[in-house]
């Protein structure tokens, strides 16, 4: 699964995009320095979502939207589109 698609999954089971998690997220002090801990308990106890999941989202809440370009362009399972992440909902993602 690409790192967008574990984003968009994430909106689909909670209705949240990545933004509204990240504004939810600097609510409760978390930022970028967070341990992943603290941030993957938050969102297993109040959004039900497991460790994958959780770890996308820790990304982009302590080191933004930038990913690595190494699947970039790629054809396989884990391929993205660009090195930035759409934060902003999956409806609207002009890489779709």
């Amino acid at each position: 699964m690409s790192f967008q698609a574990y984003l968009d999954n994430i909106e689909t089971k909670t209705g949240l995009t990545p933004r509204q998690f990240l504004a939810l997220a600097e609510e409760r002090g978390f930022g970028p320095g967070t341990k992943a801990g603290p941030i993957l308990q938050w969102l297993k106890d109040d959004h039900d979502l497991g460790r994958g999941h959780g770890m996308a989202l820790v990304h982009v809440i302590t080191k933004g939207p930038k990913i690595s370009d190494a699947h970039v362009g790629s054809t396989g399972p884990h391929g993205d589109a660009t090195d930035e992440l759409w934060l902003d909902g999956a409806a609207s993602n002009p890489n779709r």
